[in-house]
């Protein structure tokens, strides 16, 4: 039997959908990716789960939806030793499915699902970030159980380990995956970064950043944004900088599958947990930039791009609506292992989609046809977006909100009390009722939690109402 191929999936924290040059932003710099997607497959609009860390992640690996995994904001309290838990457990797991087909698994960087210090099943490397977050030269990494404390440019670390992984793979017959998680372009921001970098944006007009007067649910702290810093301009340096690092580290990695001449042989894909904003619409951050909970495009699509020689084209650029629950049926798919388990959910494979076939919307013949549409939730926010509308609903009060992208692609006039759109409003909140409804485990439901945005300090069958922190919170991951 031919050999399966290897697969790097590469994860941003925080990179807006923007923050890409081949997305056709003219200021920041990203020559790797911008090659590796001329020589694959870009999609314009792809959405996380969740505009946070945390349940975004693990939506990714599961295929499935907050209110259904039950991780509803990014994870707080105890990440490693007894008191932490993985908050994965028994739950079937893209990482799962492939170390069941022979895969051998390696994870360099972030990881906050819960139990940073211990290796999750089928994972033969594991060197994972302590927490959500962390400075760039004062980190605490977890070597299987045991902790490191890094003062290196931990941007340039998660990259040499990963190099040492592929490096030492090059002795198995068996393919490998590398899950390659980077804490950029999570703040902090100013002083973080090589002058290597910041020099590039010294002078950097800053124009596919506007400053925007600052949005009403504004999220602050210390009278700066809560997901910016009170130096705005030295934050977008730092920004800006920690991409243009993150995109050479992605470079020396991929150099080394080069060196082994094992390009053709790996499919590469590269991807953010969720999105943000540094201005845009008036705040910094993500969902938990403000509260309400907000579900501007800026903050529920991320870039993705992936390569695969031989089995996708290349130079493609997909504007299909697909979600991050989408992505473990398609990897399956395209390395030819059964997918269908993870399509029991909301997922669908798109590899047709990625190979110019077929349509998101087509199921196959044991799965119905969906409407092209995608979800998000965040607690009690939840989103439908359509190719040319957007419905938020925020239980229990509102305030919702309706958007005719068509007319209004930046999300600037709310249009759900116009009568004229009474009917549109009500198909939208009739799917996305039925969708939850179908897709939600009456145990994880999100609807009725506490989501402030302030952090989840234990899984929800263990305390449903003190699984959240407080709002006196720091605002880090």
């Amino acid at each position: 039997m031919t050999r399966r191929p290897n697969v790097v999936l590469i994860v941003s924290d925080d990179q807006g959908p923007w923050a890409l040059g081949a997305a056709g932003n003219h200021e920041i710099r990203t020559p790797v990716l911008d090659d590796l997607a001329a020589r694959g497959v870009r999609f314009e609009r792809f959405f996380c789960a969740s505009p946070v860390c945390s349940p975004a992640r693990a939506s990714m690996l599961t295929g499935r939806i907050p209110s259904s995994h039950g991780v509803h904001d990014y994870l707080d309290g105890a990440h490693v030793g007894t008191a932490s838990r993985d908050h994965l457990a028994d739950q079937p797991t893209l990482t799962d499915a492939l170390a069941n087909a022979g895969y051998r698994l390696g994870l360099s960087g972030k990881w906050h699902l819960g139990a940073s210090d211990v290796p999750r099943p089928g994972f033969v490397h594991w060197y994972a970030l302590e927490g959500g977050g962390s400075p760039y030269r004062d980190a605490v990494m977890y070597r299987g159980d045991a902790p490191e404390h890094v003062t290196d440019y931990l941007t340039e670390v998660i990259a040499d380990d990963a190099i040492s992984f592929i490096d030492a793979e090059q002795q198995h017959e068996t393919p490998f995956f590398l899950a390659l998680n980077f804490t950029a372009p999570h703040k902090p921001f100013a002083g973080q970064h090589p002058e290597e970098y910041t020099a590039l944006y010294r002078d950097c007009a800053f124009e596919t950043c506007p400053q925007e007067q600052a949005h009403p649910w504004l999220q602050t702290l210390d009278a700066a944004p809560i997901g910016g810093e009170a130096d705005t301009r030295e934050a977008l340096i730092g920004y800006f900088a920690a991409v243009t690092a993150m995109d050479a580290a992605i470079g020396r990695v991929l150099d080394r599958l080069r060196a082994h001449d094992i390009e053709d042989e790996t499919v590469v894909v590269f991807v953010s947990d969720n999105g943000f904003s540094c201005g845009q619409h008036g705040f910094w951050g993500k969902g938990n930039g403000t509260f309400p909970m907000n579900m501007y495009d800026e903050s529920v699509m991320v870039p993705f791009i992936i390569t695969a020689p031989g089995r996708l084209p290349a130079g493609e650029v997909r504007a299909d609506l697909v979600s991050a629950y989408d992505l473990p049926a398609t990897l399956l798919e395209l390395l030819d292992l059964d997918h269908r388990p993870f399509e029991s959910g909301p997922g669908r494979s798109f590899a047709g989609v990625l190979r110019g076939d077929a349509s998101p919307d087509v199921g196959h013949a044991e799965q119905p046809e969906r409407p092209v549409v995608v979800h998000s939730e965040y607690g009690p926010v939840r989103m439908i977006r359509t190719a040319d509308r957007k419905y938020v609903h925020r239980h229990p009060h509102g305030p919702h909100e309706f958007y005719d992208l068509a007319e209004d692609p930046g999300e600037r006039l709310n249009l759900v009390d116009d009568p004229a759109r009474a009917g549109e409003v009500a198909r939208l909140r009739h799917m996305l009722h039925e969708w939850f409804v179908r897709h939600t485990a009456a145990h994880a439901d999100g609807q009725g939690l506490p989501v402030l945005g302030a952090g989840q300090i234990r899984p929800l069958d263990d305390d449903p109402l003190g699984a959240f922190a407080s709002p006196g919170w720091d605002g880090a991951p």
